[in-house]
């Protein structure tokens, strides 16, 4: 990604694979927030989708990126993976929740919601320590009526800083009968498991005159690029009296302060499999492409709404 610039990402088109390559199973109506290790990244030399359903997180694998196996569950009260490789290990950071039936309490407003950051590590994708925490509550931003959240993890390593990218707050989107993250913030450490200290005030808030971000912030990954940084961003907003969530390419300088440049994936709203929203997504480079992995949901109808993951594509042209 680092020797791509601005301009070429802004020139590039992302074609839409039609269909998804993972849909919800086993009892859960989500997949939802893909991270990916490319096969020159993994021990096997396969494709490795970290993602996660009602039920926690799992990790399915494949030989093109493309058909995935189901996957196997690895965490329980945990959503919102995000899978590195660092220095010979592999670290996935995650959202540690409350126990499912708190969770499902908190739908019908009878428990408030409880989660922050935790990481396991691995050497081989198979064995992996026990969840250990890494980002506590502190910030009164990161607490709302409804509880705190802290959610959505991302890493990024500046020098010799950990930056980690997180949402936190909770806005409830009416129609969809559930929360979404009001701010983006992040948190910094020397060390990558401990200590990091969040910053005092939100980098991304909601702005009732942005089209894309007027109702909550949504979650925020970063990347460096050769002559700046980019956001890939996916925004909660109100359109027509509904909600909707369409993915955006941001740029900064430093990687803190952030401007619109287009938006790369946006909802269908026909009630297709990406009818109403295109959330959390992963995006990675193989080769001579760029792959734009995302969750998507059809409807905000809490009965009828399933999400599934799929992908966009754009060839890199020199």
């Amino acid at each position: 990604m680092q020797t791509l610039s601005l301009s070429q990402l802004k020139s590039m088109s992302f074609d839409l694979r039609p269909e998804p390559v993972l849909r919800p199973f086993g009892g859960s109506f989500v997949v939802a927030d893909p991270s990916l290790l490319l096969p020159e990244e993994s021990p096997d030399g396969k494709w490795h989708l970290f993602f996660h359903t009602t039920f926690g997180v799992h990790a399915a694998v494949s030989d093109d990126g493309v058909t995935f196996t189901k996957g196997e569950k690895l965490l329980s009260r945990a959503m919102r993976p995000n899978i590195n490789r660092i220095d010979g290990r592999y670290v996935l950071f995650f959202e540690r929740t409350r126990p499912l039936v708190f969770n499902a309490l908190n739908l019908v407003g009878a428990a408030k919601w409880n989660s922050e950051i935790f990481a396991i590590e691995s050497r081989d994708l198979k064995t992996w320590s026990v969840p250990k925490p890494v980002l506590r509550h502190t910030r009164s931003f990161e607490e709302s009526v409804r509880g705190v959240s802290l959610s959505n993890p991302y890493l990024l390593r500046v020098g010799p800083v950990n930056r980690l990218y997180y949402s936190c707050g909770l806005t409830f989107i009416r129609d969809c009968g559930f929360c979404e993250p009001t701010y983006v913030n992040y948190a910094e450490s020397e060390a990558l498991l401990s200590g990091y200290r969040a910053a005092s005030a939100p980098i991304l808030a909601p702005d009732r005159d942005d089209p894309f971000l007027n109702l909550c912030a949504g979650c925020l990954k970063v990347y460096r690029l050769s002559d700046c940084f980019i956001g890939v961003q996916n925004g909660i907003f109100e359109k027509d009296g509904k909600s909707a969530s369409a993915i955006l390419l941001l740029s900064s300088g430093d990687g803190l302060r952030f401007r619109y440049e287009k938006t790369l994936v946006a909802p269908r709203f026909d009630g297709s499999w990406m009818g109403q929203f295109v959330y959390a997504s992963h995006l990675v480079r193989c080769g001579d492409v760029l792959r734009l992995y995302f969750n998507a949901r059809n409807t905000a109808n809490p009965l009828f709404g399933r999400e599934c993951i799929g992908f966009a594509e754009a060839k890199i042209e020199s």
